[in-house]
């Protein structure tokens, strides 16, 4: 069997040097660290108070508020930094593209933490009253919504998944996209990762190592 080759066509990235590519390249160049304080909660009690955040990202400013609700935040970084990949690609110009041999595989090595914390807590200051959830709560959680909401966006019908194995989460899902494809079972695909889960849960849970 001839294996096809394989290579990669465009790029997206919101990451703690930069919301774009070139942003996060000179950076990186330049020697600069991604570290800070961290401000997504207070973190004065917690040994940790220094993280890698990504900084200066307002969701607004690329999805509607009525899409906002349905996207934790690790799933709105994957969804801004695959329309990044998307355009740059030149994917949607591409001459009789076939969708349903277009797919997203996008890791996560926890998904919607945050999402989970709120609607955890939400539920213990309210347990007397019976259970009570957001109707988002496991849509907005699991760890393969990202991929979802790209391949809803665009209209890929191709395989769609999500990887979790750690911290190599990413690193799997571009491997399998990269087999996928060479063996002909797609001819592209969305890939990558994208975690956030610097919030209490997170930080507090690593720092009981």
């Amino acid at each position: 069997m001839e294996l096809k080759r394989v290579v990669v066509t465009g790029l997206g990235a919101i990451t703690p040097l930069g919301n774009d590519v070139p942003d996060t390249w000179a950076a990186a160049v330049e020697g600069k660290s991604g570290a800070g304080p961290i401000t997504h909660f207070d973190a004065s009690k917690f040994k940790t108070q220094f993280a890698c955040e990504v900084k200066g990202f307002n969701a607004a400013d690329h999805i509607d508020r009525k899409k906002l609700r349905q996207l934790d935040l690790y799933a709105q970084y994957a969804l801004v930094a695959a329309r990044q990949a998307v355009q740059d690609s030149k994917l949607e110009e591409a001459p009789n593209l076939d969708r349903d041999r277009v797919g997203v595989i996008v890791a996560a090595g926890i998904g919607g933490l945050h999402t989970f914390e709120e609607e955890a807590g939400y539920y213990a200051l309210n347990e007397a009253n019976g259970p009570k959830y957001n109707p988002f709560f496991i849509p907005k959680m699991i760890a393969d919504i990202a991929s979802g909401h790209i391949s809803m966006e665009y209209g890929y019908h191709g395989p769609n998944y999500g990887v979790v194995s750690a911290c190599a989460s990413s690193n799997n899902a571009i491997i399998d996209a990269f087999n996928l494809i060479r063996l002909g079972k797609a001819d592209a695909f969305i890939t990558g990762g994208a975690e956030a889960a610097i919030f209490p849960a997170g930080v507090g849970g690593f720092n009981q190592k």
